[in-house]
């Protein structure tokens, strides 16, 4: 039986900041959603629920945390967020923005003055995601306005309207701020060396006064959450209780809630253990906490491998990204999710710890069968470890989806290669989508190893990639267009890494 003594714990109270108050709440139920308790307790009803899952945007609040010396915003979903999550930040609701005397924020008056709302059921959540926009961004491009709003879904406008406010609102002062509402007279991510005013001061006074350094735990019913902040004490706990349904963003987990009505009696909350939530760069490897965001870790990946861009950007939505995972996405064991493919490709490994013990297991040997991993009962994922790019090494990543934005895949390819004088020297091929897990095309590969990078020789592999998968027919494709796109991915592969680009070729159904 594995000890149980951690540091102390803090039972049953959540502290965050509201309009500037420290909100102190008792007796929540660990997994009520942000949204019902806005609408329900705070009668905040500018918060709208559309989908319930995080797709639709009607929900979208913006919460601020500490990020050293600085506060950060981002928008989020609360539907699928629960409310002890946040703890120990800043939530701010459409109801939040109003000035002296019910004066518009510069997002509201542009809205307005643009006319970017119709019926007024998503506006709200469109305001939100703007004002993190705002809040981050001096000058965004089309681009940047664009994937803001790329988790906001409006049937009315046809969001033209809605992007000409993103780009007016610059225009507006915030002099219509209330005192207690600084945020809206200062952008954290641009502060620099400037010296803060007093009121920025202060909420990041208020912040740092509402920081844990022990377990906060919640008892209601059956129904028990942890939120340690030590990885020491994190293992202890997992240990304690190997059943516990480990919690990152909530992004997965949040729907077991609101979609399958599941009761989930013990919660360990990951997202504020401090050495979880680390990104660090060796001169080997990027070394990316479990609880490290999905935006987060995608923005040191993408720094190192440029052409990771696309897929990442359009990995579910801002929302998301801002608070899932990518422990969390990894340790899902989800067949389609979509850093799974080009992580193996590149030689990605994980430290899994259960105690005082850790191990590290390549990406490709974690997915045993169909949602099901390696780890073992009181086992977690620590961290995750990113190879950086081979000298010579060439790196790709394709999803194909009926949607650009916010879509899953059908199929998703990551593949790298390393040539030496046209010969093939290393290698590595894995598709999402097509098995019961993210897979290595093994065969393919051991075709093309030390062989030349030509047609011939892909059109060889090509045959054992066949051999790789049996795909499977579902909703989003059948398993003929799956055989189908995993050629013609590998193909695109070939001419983008061959300088073949102008060539063309398309794989039809046989």
């Amino acid at each position: 039986m594995a000890s149980t003594k951690h540091r102390a714990t803090t039972s049953g109270t959540v502290r965050f900041v509201l309009d500037g108050e420290v909100v102190t709440v008792s007796d929540v139920e660990p997994t009520r959603t942000v949204l019902n308790f806005l609408r329900e307790d705070l009668s905040r009803t500018g918060t709208k629920e559309g989908c319930a899952e995080g797709d639709c945007g009607a929900c979208t609040v913006v919460v601020g945390e500490l990020a050293g010396d600085d506060v950060r915003f981002r928008a989020i979903n609360s539907c699928i967020q629960f409310v002890p999550t946040l703890d120990g930040k800043e939530l701010i609701t459409v109801e939040s923005l109003k000035g002296i005397n019910g004066a518009l924020h510069p997002v509201q008056r542009a809205m307005v003055d643009c006319h970017g709302s119709q019926c007024g059921f998503c506006t709200p959540g469109f305001v939100m995601s703007l004002f993190a926009l705002y809040k981050s961004a001096q000058k965004p491009s089309r681009r940047d306005i664009n994937d803001a709003l790329a988790g906001n879904l409006c049937r009315c406008t046809g969001y033209r309207p809605i992007v000409d406010a993103a780009q007016k609102m610059y225009e507006y002062g915030s002099d219509a701020a209330k005192p207690h509402e600084h945020w809206m007279n200062c952008s954290f991510s641009s502060m620099g060396d400037r010296q803060r005013s007093t009121s920025e001061r202060e909420m990041i006074e208020r912040l740092q006064s509402i920081q844990r350094r022990d377990t906060l735990m919640l008892s209601q019913g059956t129904k028990t959450y942890f939120a340690p902040s030590r990885a020491a004490d994190l293992a202890v706990l997992r240990e304690a209780h190997p059943d516990a349904r480990i919690l990152a963003g909530g992004t997965d987990v949040g729907l077991w809630v609101t979609k399958q009505h599941k009761d989930l009696n013990t919660v360990i909350y990951v997202g504020n253990v401090a050495e979880l939530t680390r990104v660090e760069v060796t001169d080997r490897h990027i070394e990316i906490g479990a609880a490290v965001s999905l935006t987060d870790a995608f923005a040191v990946l993408v720094k190192h491998y440029p052409e990771l861009d696309e897929v990442f950007r359009r990995f579910a939505s801002p929302p998301i990204r801002n608070a899932g995972t990518l422990g969390g996405n990894i340790a899902n064991g989800s067949p389609i999710g979509d850093s799974m493919p080009v992580l193996i490709a590149v030689g990605t490994s994980l430290t899994l710890r259960k105690g005082k013990r850790t191990r590290e297991l390549p990406l490709d040997e974690f997915y045993v069968a169909y949602q099901k991993t390696a780890l073992e009962p009181g086992e977690f994922v620590e961290s995750i470890r990113v190879p950086l790019p081979l000298l010579g090494g060439q790196v790709r990543s394709y999803k194909i989806a009926k949607r650009f934005d916010q879509d899953i895949s059908a199929v998703c390819g990551g593949y790298r290669i390393v040539l030496e004088d046209g010969v093939v020297r290393d290698v590595r091929i894995a598709y999402g989508g097509v098995a019961a897990t993210p897979k290595r095309a093994l065969r393919c590969e051991r075709a093309l190893l030390d062989h030349p990078w030509t047609q011939d020789s892909v059109d060889a592999a090509m045959t054992e990639l066949d051999k790789d998968y049996s795909p499977l027919t579902d909703m989003r494709a059948s398993a003929a267009y799956r055989r189908l796109v995993t050629r013609n991915l590998f193909y695109k592969f070939f001419l983008e890494t061959s300088g073949k680009q102008t060539q063309t070729r398309v794989f039809e159904y046989a």
